[in-house]
């Protein structure tokens, strides 16, 4: 340490405001930047550099000479900007904020799940016989009864429950791996 900062600590101790100004001279920039660094905010760094120098002037009696300036500082400093950080995750904007881009995340992660799915779900129809994708489509997208689509398809009903038990056969088969990541992405949604 400096003899020079020794003889500065010694005249703040006394009140000395040119002393401060001096400490301020000489350290200001430099917690700036290394606050800067932490709170990301003009207005924020600036709040922690005034508290810095606040409790560096109101504690001026109880500094001892042979401690560091530069480390008593920065300490502060550090301290302030954890403070500021803990007291910005506690603020309800913040919350707020946090709760809607977890939402909207959410939310866009299952629209994109869900488009995956049915891609999927088409894939695999694509890929049936034409009975089984007839039968498939009307019985459980359309609601239709096995009567109502032996009739419109010319089949016989034995024929029908036949085509939509093997295709939902094949889809519970195709579909099993992606019905589990449904599965898990619903529980998390649940649990938040």
């Amino acid at each position: 340490m400096q003899i020079a900062e020794e003889k500065l600590i010694e005249a703040l101790s006394q009140d000395s405001h040119e002393a401060f100004d001096l400490i301020y001279n000489m350290y200001a920039k430099r917690l700036y930047a290394y606050c800067m660094q932490y709170s990301k905010t003009t207005e924020d760094t600036e709040d922690i550099l005034q508290g810095v120098f606040c409790k560096l002037w109101v504690n001026r009696r109880h500094i001892k000479k042979r401690q560091s300036l530069k480390s008593l500082l920065f300490t502060i400093a550090h301290h302030a900007v954890i403070d500021t950080y803990r007291r910005r995750l506690l603020s309800p904007t913040y919350r707020e904020y946090v709760e809607y881009k977890a939402a909207s995340e959410t939310d866009s992660s299952t629209r994109i799940e869900y488009e995956e799915f049915v891609n999927r779900l088409n894939a695999i129809l694509k890929s049936m016989s034409e009975t089984q994708r007839n039968v498939i489509q009307r019985a459980k997208f359309q609601g239709m009864r096995n009567a109502d689509i032996a009739a419109e398809l010319h089949l016989s009903e034995q024929t029908v429950k036949n085509a939509l038990s093997a295709g939902m056969k094949t889809l519970r088969d195709k579909l099993a791996s992606i019905t589990i990541l449904l599965l898990q992405s619903l529980l998390l949604i649940i649990n938040k």
